[in-house]
């Protein structure tokens, strides 16, 4: 059984390979190519939401984040 997910959250100050380096692993990989990607991060200047959108990520949550912007969030690609 091959896991698809259909959302991914990932953080972008990850140690050893960062989210922008696996967002673009997980849109290269046939089991996860169709997912939305959706960056929750404690960086959000307006160039960390530019690289975020360059890696391919659909999404960009900076933290704190309210649950009712992630339900909506969800509710939007679900």
């Amino acid at each position: 059984m091959v896991f698809r997910p259909n959302v991914v959250f990932l953080d972008i100050g990850l140690p050893g390979m960062n989210g922008y380096e696996v967002a673009r692993h997980l849109l290269a990989s046939p089991a996860t190519a169709s997912a939305k990607l959706i960056a929750l991060t404690g960086w959000g200047t307006q160039e960390d939401i530019r690289k975020s959108k360059m890696a391919g990520f659909h999404a960009h949550l900076t933290k704190p984040v309210a649950p009712e912007a992630v339900e909506a969030m969800l509710a939007t690609f679900l």
